[in-house]
């Protein structure tokens, strides 16, 4: 059998007539630029998370930094985010001329914890950006008080967790994306509500916040063509995209479903192997399992690796190298330690995660690495 990471065409084949009928739909219109086709999505997506506000733009990436340019930070200004993340998330800061300040992330949810950034304010911390890694919110009801407390704005990047629901001590829910003041997300097609190309969105409950972004997406037009109020960036989802993920929408929930139900099996099959650590799950947040990242004894991660690409079976690591030892990002490191984060980068490894996951290919995953331990213990 083949065994993809992520795969798309079979996902594709089973929603095949849905998606051909909107593109062919798509296309006659005429309207690839801001079309119908962008406003139902918003609409469905907003009334989807119950967040007011939806604007779409090209890429998770620009989410980040429309977020960002949005809250009128100074240049030197600085943003904490976890040092165990894609680069992104750091990316847009310094762009923006800000500063990524680092911390230290929970070594089994991988997100940020509140005791780390609140060791990490100072007088100059404007913002913080917790990364809703791999499928599961990271613990917003103590780190929106922080937040509060100190003046701070959140940004939730939830590139990875569009579906997963954050439960309050009071009881009240809210999906993550919509606690913050600005949420982001990327529509890359591996994600758990992908695009054909790339496609991105922000979420805010502020219709001032909301208005802003929309003008920044938009060459900081705020009102009238040709009028431009504020200096923006070109960053726009275009109408075969939405039209696309307009349809993926309405399966979302059965996507979830699938994805929870491949990680029950890997919870199941490997829990008995001291030498795995499954992913934790949280009471205060659901997983949507972006990722299936598991954390191996260092000693055998890179053999397991290689005995599963022998058996077909395709591994990846998220991620190899911390934000902070990128030559991209050294300069901001003020060589503080991060041992959790070290760990993880020696340890993660994620496996085969998608819609379209058999119970055959999880069998096969799963007696793959019962198989390599018996043997490497034995």
């Amino acid at each position: 059998m083949t065994i993809q990471m992520v795969d798309l065409r079979r996902q594709y084949a089973a929603i095949q007539t849905e998606i051909d009928d909107i593109l062919l739909d798509t296309v006659r219109s005429g309207s690839f630029i801001n079309g119908p086709q962008v406003h139902a999505f918003s609409d469905h997506l907003a009334a989807y998370t119950d967040i007011e506000h939806v604007i779409p733009c090209a890429n998770g990436t620009d989410a980040l930094q429309l977020a960002l340019m949005a809250l009128n930070l100074r240049a030197g200004d600085e943003v904490i985010v976890p040092a165990f993340t894609y680069v992104a998330t750091a990316e847009v800061i310094g762009l923006l001329h800000l500063v990524p300040v680092m911390v230290e992330v929970d070594p089994y949810t991988f997100n940020l914890r509140v005791e780390e950034v609140r060791a990490a304010i100072t007088p100059r911390t404007r913002a913080v950006i917790p990364v809703h890694l791999f499928g599961q919110s990271t613990d917003m009801e103590p780190l929106l008080a922080l937040a509060e407390a100190n003046d701070l704005y959140v940004v939730e990047d939830n590139a990875q967790s569009i579906g997963a629901v954050y439960t309050f001590d009071n009881g009240q829910q809210s999906f993550t994306g919509g606690m913050g003041h600005i949420g982001t997300t990327s529509f890359y097609p591996s994600k758990n509500l992908g695009a054909y190309g790339d496609g991105g969105a922000l979420f805010t409950r502020s219709a001032e916040l909301a208005d802003r972004l929309r003008a920044l997406a938009n060459h900081g037009q705020t009102g009238r063509r040709y009028y431009h109020d504020l200096i923006g960036v070109n960053s726009r989802l275009d109408s075969l995209q939405a039209a696309i993920l307009d349809v993926k929408l309405g399966h979302l929930n059965t996507y979830i479903a699938a994805r929870q139900a491949a990680a029950a099996h890997y919870d199941t099959a490997l829990a008995d192997l001291p030498q795995l650590t499954c992913p934790q799950r949280v009471p205060y947040s659901t997983h949507v399992f972006h990722q299936y990242t598991m954390r191996v004894a260092p000693a055998h991660r890179d053999a397991l690796r290689a005995h599963l690409q022998r058996c077909g079976v395709p591994t990846m690591l998220y991620y190899p190298v911390p934000l902070y030892r990128q030559a991209a990002y050294r300069a901001y490191w003020n060589g503080a330690e991060f041992p959790v984060t070290e760990a993880l980068c020696a340890s993660v490894l994620s496996l085969p995660m998608h819609t379209e996951l058999t119970p055959a290919m999880l069998k096969h995953i799963t007696d793959s690495i019962q198989s390599y331990f018996s043997t490497a213990t034995a």
